[in-house]
């Protein structure tokens, strides 16, 4: 179910390998028209060739960045905190808002993530309302409401 658009217009860049957690996202996005320009990503190695505009990537502009990266932690490949790292700095990347999205209630992840800078850390709701609530007020505030440097 991923959204293969124009690279250069993606709004949100979904890092997710829970299969059911990416479709309850895009689900509960889509519900609120904030999908159109989703793309949705496996893994971290994935997500850093995106961003970083390389590998299958490598047409992309890494300046077309996402308006926000909706980020889990626990990834194959590169896990969360090193994507988040990366993303964070480069002089490039690092405007993007960047939001954990996690079932991990550990302090030390949430320290980590806040010491390099990201924007908001949500523990994911285990019932599927109260996730596709959050996810849809995440996708509302990120998409419509903040404003970022272009």
């Amino acid at each position: 179910m991923e959204n293969h658009q124009n690279m250069n217009e993606v709004e949100v860049l979904l890092v997710e390998d829970n299969p059911s957690d990416a479709e309850l996202t895009m689900r509960a996005l889509k519900k609120k028209n904030l999908a159109n320009k989703l793309f949705h990503v496996k893994d971290g190695a994935e997500a850093i060739d995106f961003l970083f505009a390389q590998g299958k990537f490598a047409s992309r502009r890494v300046e077309s960045g996402p308006k926000v990266v909706l980020l889990d932690l626990k990834l194959p490949k590169v896990d969360g905190i090193e994507v988040l790292r990366r993303i964070k700095s480069d002089d490039r990347t690092k405007i993007i808002p960047v939001v954990v999205m996690t079932s991990s209630r550990e302090d030390r992840d949430l320290v980590d993530c806040y010491n390099l800078g990201v924007n908001g850390y949500v523990v994911k709701p285990v019932e599927f309302e109260d996730f596709a609530r959050a996810v849809s007020e995440l996708g509302c505030y990120w998409l419509l409401i903040n404003e970022t440097p272009r």
